[in-house]
């Protein structure tokens, strides 16, 4: 056996880098060639989805709640952090014989196999070419820099006379920068092909009409009637948005259909668009929270490609599917019943963003988002909530989900003047319309407040109320009733499974 010319430490920390330089530089080309070949899910990509389909629902509230639409940055960090210290412990391993590290190596490469074989809907071929060439590229690093450091106790790999340590560090850094660089670069130097920028969307041949004036306060600190692209909430299962080639997107139809159907982005285009405002809304939106947003929305009606496909009798369901392998359940009344459901092609005047489902999404008027919104939608199925379980409802969310009335308080702050002080905010129940926002002080009699002129009942609406307020602390309460008198409640009631419930609050200083 070799006698180690480093100390136990030194030679620990060495083999520990050696590690995560041959780890990162197989991880980054196994990354940067699944790019090249198109392949998906990519190796990273298949872990970090198995780790979001796997956490418990509490587990991803709480991800949601503490660092909101920034959750999947959170994973993806901690995901390499995780991945960065099992390399470094592989490298430790080598560092007794280096069949250990190849071991550990081929173990990590096992679990993403697994990964990506148990993944949302499958995995390109292609994208275990791309695991098994970063495989065995890092093993073979892994094997050289172990043997170059004189670290292996076999036969062969004597300890080099005068072992530069620097030397083999800068080794380590080169070789780890190396895989950093193709699993970042290769994908950005490879054509994303969405065709995004080169869309310009017709002109609708029903469009939403001018917005009607004083539909906007416009107050410092109020919510804008229409959410700007760069503001719009984003919660989906995605690690990394897919990209897709509008030239090649198809969208199926079938299931209890008299003709299945594909049609082209080409042919969504050719159909009749429609242009309306409307206000969505995620089901893990706490009381008074920010995962809501309206927006101008442009697309073809659901009905009309259903319409188009014939539904048979006996659906009471659409299973619709998207390119991030989530699988949503909607009811089919939702999609036929008048309602503007839209497979929509066009935000505020622009193509979907990418993060937001382009080339198209769905938008149902009155549903949560986990049970209409499909973004980047491959598949329509017409069949019957009793025979298919959706990715949501496998997790203990309720299969349909109406969005609940409810309001949120935007003014003021924290600390205001004694004196006329304006209270003001947004209140929504999508289908159905506002008719009353009231808020009250310190538990007292609730006060009518002022409403923006409606934008039509799939929309949120401003309101405002001018508050007298004394000096002192104060809690402030509001409440919103829908256009059929029915108030929301008072009772409180977490996100799960089907949204939360209960008033908004704040309380404010007043000096």
């Amino acid at each position: 056996m070799t006698t180690f010319s480093h100390s136990p430490t030194s030679s620990r920390v060495m083999a520990a880098c050696g590690g995560l330089a041959a780890g990162a530089l197989g991880l980054g080309f196994a990354q940067g060639l699944a790019a090249v070949l198109h392949a998906s899910p990519s190796p990273l990509i298949a872990l970090g989805d198995r780790f979001i389909d796997l956490t418990p629902r509490p587990l991803k509230e709480w991800a949601v709640e503490q660092f909101g639409t920034a959750d999947k940055t959170v994973l993806l960090g901690n995901m390499l952090v995780v991945t960065a210290l099992l390399l470094a412990a592989v490298g430790i391993a080598a560092r007794r014989h280096r069949l250990l590290g190849v071991a550990g190596f081929v173990v990590l490469g096992v679990v993403d196999a697994l990964a990506l074989l148990g993944g949302r809907g499958g995995a390109d071929p292609s994208a275990y070419v791309a695991l098994v060439a970063g495989l065995a590229l890092g093993c073979a690093a892994l094997w050289w820099l172990i043997g170059q450091a004189g670290m292996a106790p076999v036969a062969e790999a004597e300890a080099p006379p005068g072992f530069d340590r620097r030397r083999f560090l800068l080794l380590a850094t080169v070789m780890g920068g190396a895989g950093v660089v193709a699993g970042a670069g290769l994908p950005r130097l490879v054509p994303a092909a969405t065709g995004r920028g080169g869309v310009v969307l017709p002109r609708a041949a029903d469009p939403a009409g001018p917005l009607p004036r004083g539909v906007d306060f416009r107050l410092p600190g109020l919510t804008p009637h229409l959410t700007p692209n760069d503001d719009f909430y984003r919660i989906d299962i995605a690690l990394i948005s897919p990209r897709l080639n509008v030239d090649d997107w198809k969208l199926r139809v079938r299931g209890l259909v008299d003709e299945p159907l594909e049609l082209s982005y080409r042919d969504l285009l050719a159909m009749p668009l429609v242009e309306r405002r409307v206000t969505i809304a995620c089901v893990s939106n706490p009381v008074a929270g920010e995962y809501i947003g309206n927006a101008t929305w442009l697309g073809v009606r659901v009905a009309d490609v259903l319409e188009r496909a014939g539904v048979r009798a006996g659906a009471d369901a659409v299973q619709s599917r998207g390119a991030d392998g989530i699988t949503i359940g909607t009811p089919l009344a939702a999609l036929t019943d008048g309602r503007d459901a839209l497979l929509a092609i066009g935000i505020n005047g622009q193509p979907l963003p990418i993060d937001h489902g382009f080339p198209v999404r769905m938008i149902v008027p009155g549903l949560y988002g986990y049970v209409s919104a499909t973004k980047w939608i491959t598949e329509l199925e017409v069949t019957r909530f009793a025979d298919f379980s959706a990715y949501w409802t496998d997790r203990g969310w309720a299969p349909q989900g109406p969005i609940k009335t409810g309001c949120r308080i935007d003014l003021p702050g924290d600390d205001v003047t004694a004196g006329d002080v304006t209270v003001a905010g947004v209140a929504w129940a999508q289908h159905r319309g506002i008719g009353k926002v009231e808020v009250r002080v310190d538990d007292g009699a609730w006060q009518v407040a002022e409403l923006a002129t409606a934008d039509g009942i799939d929309t949120w609406r401003q309101w405002r109320w001018t508050w007298p307020a004394a000096p002192g602390t104060h809690r402030l309460q509001a409440r919103a009733t829908d256009l059929a008198g029915a108030t929301q409640t008072s009772a409180v009631a977490d996100v799960a499974p089907d949204g939360a419930t209960g008033y908004p609050t704040i309380h404010v200083r007043v000096g």
